[in-house]
């Protein structure tokens, strides 16, 4: 019988080939040369464009992309059993998912570190970005959806969970006052967070914060509008910086305790074309969403980290080699449901939801290194409850920053009343929240999905029209943009029949409303290369 560990290393195997041979032959295509300077340096304010070295920019583009996505998709989308999972996870993460991270970036820091509406904008004209604000801003509000419902559901199944958060989110700001305030060492602030993370998970699991579903996406809600519009070294990066420790814990000990305990594969490898949740094609593949390619870090890679690259060459790392970590963290996710047998997958899915079946499954792994059970589980819903949250407060400040651009690009007026960052704000977090109460994660999730991957099939159309008026081979992201836009929007119209047959005809709406936005954009990349030129930014290198 197969067991956990050869699928973890086959995986690990898969992917260092993928970074070492087509990392660097999309290096080249790419024309990465370090002798240009990069808008890190050219563009430098000390605030938002400060050259980072490699590991740094590394650490923070990784914990920034890496939300609870990659172990929530891959658990729910199991159900049509562990291998085409697989296979899609090692196959889309190294052809499709890198690939669109790894080309958003460097197209950003071409065009001088902007959006990728920005990038858009440039390559379609300003009638392209608005459409593209507007699908990027309705893809986030289910972002925020999606994410509220899995926090809210981990803190009703695991209270403990609920009190960790919250002392966790306490020490971040505490950490960032310490830190830019009152200038007191890295090194010392770091021994003593990781000693106060300790204490929190001790206090959560003595003092049990029990509320209702309802009352927590209300406190989460509170908590995103509040968390997105601080100045973020109070509250985002100190949070993100201590969410690494978290991260290289869970990391390190699933993938050790995988290794050691040797899990037998007990699930059913293919479990058939059709399941609940829909068909095999398209449904399987929008369901893993972030696990193999994600729209979201197109946004997060022109948000911030094309801001902060110190050197051309530093890309493929940063851009290419942090999609294939998020990649094997989806294997990992993975393989605690292949441990499973069938009727204990569907009986804890259905009763706990995919958090706390992955919690329950790596607190097992944990025990190898003699970390009782209860607290490796509580420690692992503690870490992807805080990635989730991440994921919340990133989404919701990019729905926001969406908005604002959007409403700034129509006309002054309009600018300055839609453009304001609390009512943008305010609006983000009501429309996500009203979703998320419907309480249906299972309904929202691959709607998720399928506007995530959509999102990328976009950013992969942008960065395709880019290297077309350069003259630049554009294949390697004009397949996976053609691919992708074919599995979402089946998807999509598959999700609109469903959600109208189910009654959910919120959730359809977005969906119709989603279809008809991406459906648009195509029309004026189609009339644009039929002669409409639309306005142009200053030139890319």
């Amino acid at each position: 019988m197969i067991n956990g560990s050869f699928l973890l290393i086959a995986a690990t195997v898969v992917f260092f080939l993928g970074y070492l041979f087509y990392g660097r032959y999309l290096a080249r295509k790419l024309d990465l040369d370090n002798s240009r300077v990069t808008p890190a340096h050219s563009q430098n304010d000390g605030v938002d464009y400060v050259p980072a070295k490699t590991p740094v920019l590394l650490g923070h583009h990784f914990a920034s992309i890496a939300g609870a996505a990659p172990i929530i998709g891959p658990v729910a989308a199991a159900v049509f059993g562990w291998l085409p999972v697989y296979l899609w996870i090692l196959l889309g993460g190294v052809f499709m998912g890198a690939v669109h991270d790894f080309t958003a970036l460097v197209a950003s820091v071409r065009h001088r570190a902007r959006s990728m509406g920005r990038v858009i904008q440039a390559e379609v004209g300003e009638f392209g970005q608005r459409i593209f604000l507007i699908f990027a801003w309705f893809a986030l509000i289910l972002v925020v959806a999606a994410f509220l419902v899995i926090v809210a559901r981990t803190f009703v199944a695991r209270p403990q969970v609920g009190t960790c958060s919250a002392l966790f989110i306490l020490l971040a700001v505490l950490f960032g006052l310490a830190l830019y305030r009152y200038r007191i060492s890295l090194l010392l602030l770091s021994g003593i967070g990781i000693l106060l993370l300790g204490l929190a998970v001790y206090l959560g699991i003595r003092f049990p914060l029990a509320l209702p579903f309802d009352l927590w996406i209300w406190i989460l809600m509170i908590y995103i509008f509040i968390a997105s519009i601080t100045p973020v070294w109070i509250l985002l990066q100190p949070r993100d910086y201590l969410n690494s420790f978290l991260l290289y814990f869970l990391l390190i000990g699933a993938f050790g305790g995988i290794l050691l305990t040797r899990p037998v594969v007990q699930f059913t490898a293919f479990r058939g074309f059709k399941q609940d949740i829909g068909l095999l094609f398209p449904i399987l593949f929008v369901t893993v969403a972030c696990g193999a390619i994600s729209g979201f870090h197109s946004l997060v890679a022109s948000g911030t980290t094309s801001k902060q690259l110190n050197r051309e060459r530093d890309a493929q790392p940063v851009g290419y080699g942090a999609m294939l970590i998020e990649s094997l963290l989806a294997v990992i996710a993975l393989i605690t449901v292949a441990s499973l047998t069938g009727g204990a997958y569907t009986r804890m899915i259905a009763q706990q939801g995919p958090v706390e079946l992955f919690a329950a499954g790596i607190g097992g792994f944990l025990t190898v290194f003699s970390i009782p059970r209860d607290i490796g589980v509580v420690l692992t819903a503690l870490t992807v409850s805080a990635f989730a949250l991440t994921s919340l407060d990133t989404g919701t400040r990019l729905a926001r920053l969406s908005f604002q651009e959007l409403a700034r690009s129509s006309n002054s007026k309009v600018g300055g009343i839609f453009g304001n960052r609390f009512f943008a704000t305010f609006l983000s977090v009501g429309c996500g929240g009203a979703l998320a109460l419907t309480g249906e994660w299972r309904s929202i999730w691959p709607i998720f999905g399928a506007a995530n991957q959509l999102l990328a099939a976009l950013a992969l159309l942008a960065v395709t029209l880019w290297l077309k008026s350069r003259g630049t081979a554009n294949w390697f992201v004009k397949i996976p943009m053609v691919i992708m836009f074919g599995i979402t929007t089946t998807a999509l119209v598959l999700l609109i029949r469903q959600n109208l047959a189910a009654g959910h005809h919120l959730l359809a709406g977005c969906a119709l409303l989603l279809l008809g936005v991406a459906l648009s954009m195509v029309v004026q990349v189609i009339r644009k290369r039929m002669g409409e030129k639309g306005s142009k930014v200053p030139p890319s290198r």
